[in-house]
This record gives structure tokens, sequence and C-alpha cells, in this order.
């Protein structure tokens, strides 16, 4: 993945967001669905600056994979937030379901005591669950899904029992990710299509990140004791300990990396969150660090076009 801004073109992307601005004002509250294993990087920026003062509730999807320690963390910050609820959800507890609209209903109180409808749109970026979750909420298959991201099309209506209309809308990701490590841990997640990033290059990022955080489960699932410190170290391991061996005994490492990444996405390699609030303190410093510098090397290009001017209508004279 090249170390620069990531940025998506989806042709249905402004349509959509247009299509979320224009009914937005009609909404009582807003459901986004992100990701337990990366609460952060799959929060869409669009949805804060789309919903405005309308309470949210974030649903933590997915939370049978993540590391639960790290989701209870989560809950806590997000709570912290003003307007903000927050609830951890995965498909093997969808009896919970109900949390979700006994909290809709505490959220929107005069509207539940007058047995009037609820509008929710419930929103959230490609291959994070929503349409799953919509269909539990449901109690019915309303919403088509997918192993693959960018599933949900086009906008739907789907009545849920208990007085709350669902607005469902297209999976949308922001025009551009500017955190380098948002990208990586979107891509390592199955948030981006394989096609759109290098995958060797995510595999080291998270092979790395997995030995600093989590060396227990790497040993635990590659046999391995004496775990290595560097991410093409660990794959060489590794991959000599699963057999993956090409002509002359070379290790096969760009398998190893399919099957780390593989074994995270399914969870067999453990629950694993790969951010915490903190990092994303520290993450935000260096892109606020960057905007400054690119908009500072912008007014000096802007400057140096100007000068060119100048000196090209002082000569002309």
């Amino acid at each position: 993945m090249a170390k620069e801004t990531i940025q998506w073109f989806p042709g249905h992307m402004n349509k959509a967001r247009n299509e979320v601005k224009e009914i937005m004002p009609e909404m009582d509250i807003v459901i986004e669905v992100i990701d337990a294993r990366i609460p952060y990087s799959s929060e869409n920026p669009m949805v804060a600056a789309l919903r405005g003062q309308k309470p949210v509730i974030k649903i933590l999807n997915k939370a049978d994979l993540a590391d639960p320690a790290r989701t209870q963390i989560w809950l806590d910050h997000l709570e912290a937030q003003n307007g903000v609820k927050a609830i951890a959800f995965d498909d093997n507890k969808a009896d919970d379901v109900h949390k979700i609209i006994e909290l809709c209903k505490r959220m929107m109180p005069n509207k539940a005591e007058s047995a009037r409808q609820i509008k929710a749109m419930i929103m959230g970026i490609p291959n994070v669950g929503k349409s799953t979750l919509i269909n539990t909420l449901a109690g019915r298959v309303v919403a088509k899904t997918g192993n693959e991201p960018a599933v949900t099309k086009s906008q739907q209506l789907i009545k849920i029992d208990d007085g709350i209309m669902l607005y469902d809308t297209p999976g949308m990701l922001w025009p551009k990710v500017e955190n380098e490590h948002s990208g990586y841990r979107l891509a390592a997640t199955g948030g981006i299509r394989d096609t759109a990033f290098d995958f060797a290059d995510v595999a080291s990022y998270t092979a790395e990140y997995l030995i600093a955080d989590y060396p227990n489960l790497l040993k635990a699932r590659y046999k391995t004791d004496d775990l290595p410190q560097t991410d093409w170290e660990f794959f060489e391991v590794a991959g000599r300990n699963r057999g993956l061996l090409k002509k002359g005994g070379i290790v096969d490492t760009y398998r190893m990396s399919e099957i780390l990444i593989n074994e995270l996405r399914s969870g067999t390699l453990g629950r694993i969150t790969l951010e915490t609030p903190e990092m994303m303190v520290l993450e935000e410093e260096v892109v606020a660090q960057q905007r400054l510098e690119a908009e500072e090397k912008k007014k000096a290009k802007l400057e140096e076009k100007r000068l060119r001017k100048k000196r090209a209508r002082k000569n002309r004279k």
C-alpha cells in the first residue's frame, strides 16, 4: 500500500451522500454500525457531519472477533461523547437485538411514550455487517448480505416491530483516508476490497502489530515458542511450521501472509482489536500536522505561481 493518502472513487458515493443529506432532517436518530476490531478506523467521518446534533447509537459489531477488554475501553470512550450511546453486538448473541430497540426508545422518550413511529437511519461503511444486523432487527431477510464490501446499492425502508422504521443506506467510504494506519486496518479486516491494496504490505503491517500486542496468540496459533521480532522473520518461521515450502525448501511467505490475514478476519487467530483510543489521539496529531504541511505547501505553490506571473508581466513591458 502506498504511503500516501488512500482514495476511493465509487460511482455511487456522491449520490448516496446526497440522498442521506436530503433525508436526514426527517430522522429522529442515527444508528452507526462500526467494526469492534477497528472502532475508530471504521467510523465514517461523513456520518458526524451529516447527522449534526441528532443522537446516535454506535453499534460495535463483530464483537465476538474483538478483544473484549479493549471493546469495553472503546464503549466507555464512545459513551463519553455528547449524544452518543454504544453497544457491543455480534451474530452469536442475536437475542440481544432487543437492547438496540429499547435504546432507541429510551433516547426518543417523547415518541416512544406517545406510540409515534421512530425514524432511525442506519449507516456504516461497506462490509461492517450492517445488512446482517438489519435482518436480525427485522426478524426476516430484508437486506442482501455478503462477504464482499458494498453489497447494499440503494436506500430502502424497513419496518421494525415496536414502532421503529429503519432507513437503510448504501455503505459509504469517505473520499479519502488521511490516516495511513486506518487504511491498513481497514484492509486487514476486509473493509476495502482486496484489489485496492498491496496484500503483502498489509500483512506486514498487521504482523508487526500482532507481534507487539498479541504475541501469545501468534505463538499458540503458529506453534512457535520463540516469536520472531520482525514481520518477515515471523512469516519465515510460521510458514515453515505450516509446511508452506516451494522448490528448494524456500518458504512461501506470501502464502503465509494470506493465511495470517484470513485467520485474523475469521477470528481463527483469536479475539483481536487493532487500535485503542490512545493510539487514535497520537495518529490524529500526525494527520493534523500533515494537513498543516500540505496547506503550507499549497500556499507556497500559489505564491510561486503569482510571482512567476508578476515577473512575466514585468518582462513584457
